[in-house]
């Protein structure tokens, strides 16, 4: 009897020691399964659902309590029930949801019956390992750092090796000439008659005399001048309201690069009638504030050079004071400052542009020419990567009209389809300038 309960007591205490046989339970008594679920997922399932009123800093509280650690206080199961309807669990008499129903007001948090198990499931595991996501976007973020130093190296070393051939090229030409300039007959007489012309009369007493090459040499420089002076007064011309690179100091710093492409926010989430309108459009601050409401401050791990943390939540204030926003008592207030935007892209009163014909309709052909995931970046240049945007092409006729000389149009397109039955069929290249798209009244009327 007494070797039994030895061995009882000491298979007992290896359960305990080890944990191999421990079931772990909340304050509830209630069994806590592990979580398992997928974390990437999980984040972008908490942006879009929990961040109105829980901070996407675990350890905030915000409307909404602090979720840091709540997958220790409470069982899967439990926090199941509550995400999904948390009326019906304070109605089974469940004391810890009516408790913290009392404790935030009496406000009654929205129920989620649409996410499936998984996709709860990969919420907490989220709530549950918040630092695997930053972990992972500090690594790719040095990642794509470094393929930006090898580039730039790449870049410079091009650049020094096209310079050093021009140097080689126009040495030669010199060269060339000098060997041109000894072959002229220096004694030669050459009579000039400069009675009648004062000026040339004043160079040829004065400064270039009866010497051929040094008249040659002028009457050279003369020609060069004047070709060139030609070429950069039509180029000066031409290039009159041309503003590529024009990206002016806004009334409230915006970083593309970290809403675009860092934290991934859709183009057309801001710039919502970019898809079905003729202008893109700015987004109101309201649009802000759907995000903003919640993040009042940058933690992000980027920072461009010769910015710092406190710089962006000075911007962050900036959005708070124009729509009256007070982040300490979280009301609005009636006092409004309305940003007044710099527009950066502005085409002419007289040039008709649409936005909707070339999102909608040119979308898969453009982006198969310009070769671009965005159809946006084949006008914008490759805004998700800027911090400053600025504009990135000429935006001339020309440079319109190149792109219709280039694109196909979409034969699976309805339009198309039915008013160019014959076009679509056929096998060759069928561009947009061949359908009318270099027509004056296409743009002008």
């Amino acid at each position: 009897m007494r070797i039994i309960s030895f061995f009882i007591f000491t298979f007992s205490f290896f359960l305990i020691t080890t944990g191999g046989g421990k079931i772990k339970v909340n304050a509830n008594n209630e069994e806590i399964i592990k979580i398992k679920g997928d974390v990437e997922n999980g984040i972008e399932l908490f942006k879009k659902n929990c961040t109105a009123c829980h901070s996407i800093e675990l350890e905030k509280k915000m409307i909404g309590p602090a979720l840091h650690g709540v997958t220790k206080k409470r069982s899967r199961k439990w926090l199941h029930q509550w995400i999904k309807n948390n009326k019906s669990l304070r109605d089974s008499g469940d004391q810890e949801a009516i408790s913290i129903y009392k404790e935030y007001g009496n406000i009654e948090m929205n129920s989620f019956p649409q996410l499936s198990d998984n996709q709860i499931d990969d919420i907490l595991s989220f709530i549950k390992n918040p630092d695997s996501i930053k972990k992972k976007e500090n690594h790719e973020y040095e990642i794509n750092k470094n393929e930006e130093k090898e580039e730039n190296k790449f870049l410079i070393k091009f650049i020094v090796f096209c310079f050093i051939i021009l140097s080689l090229i126009l040495f030669w030409i010199l060269y060339r000439i000098q060997i041109l300039i000894r072959l002229i007959n220096e004694n030669e007489e050459e009579k000039i008659l400069v009675k009648e012309n004062f000026i040339i009369n004043f160079l040829y007493k004065k400064i270039l005399g009866n010497d051929k090459k040094k008249w040659y040499l002028f009457s050279c420089f003369t020609g060069i001048f004047l070709l060139l002076g030609t070429y950069e007064t039509w180029n000066f011309l031409m290039k009159i309201d041309v503003n590529k690179g024009y990206k002016p100091e806004q009334p409230i710093y915006f970083s593309h690069k970290i809403h675009s492409e860092i934290n991934k926010i859709d183009c057309q989430y801001c710039h919502s009638s970019a898809k079905y309108g003729k202008v893109s459009g700015i987004p109101s601050v309201n649009v802000c504030m759907n995000c903003h409401i919640t993040i009042h401050e940058y933690n992000g791990d980027y920072l461009e050079k010769g910015k710092s943390r406190d710089e962006y939540n000075r911007e962050i204030q900036k959005i708070y004071k124009a729509v009256g926003w007070n982040p300490e008592t979280r009301k609005y207030s009636n006092k409004t400052y309305p940003i007044q935007w710099i527009r950066i892209h502005n085409m002419p009163d007289f040039v008709y542009f649409d936005h909707s014909q070339h999102i909608i309709t040119g979308e898969q052909k453009i982006k198969k020419l310009k070769k671009v995931n965005l159809v946006c970046n084949a006008c914008h240049g490759e805004v998700q990567k800027m911090d400053t945007v600025e504009m990135s092409n000429d935006f001339t006729m020309e440079w319109c009209l190149s792109c219709h000389r280039q694109v196909e149009i979409d034969s699976n397109n309805p339009y198309y389809k039915e008013y160019f039955p014959n076009n679509t069929n056929n096998k060759n290249k069928i561009t947009v300038d061949m359908v009318g798209g270099t027509e004056c009244a296409k743009c002008h009327y």
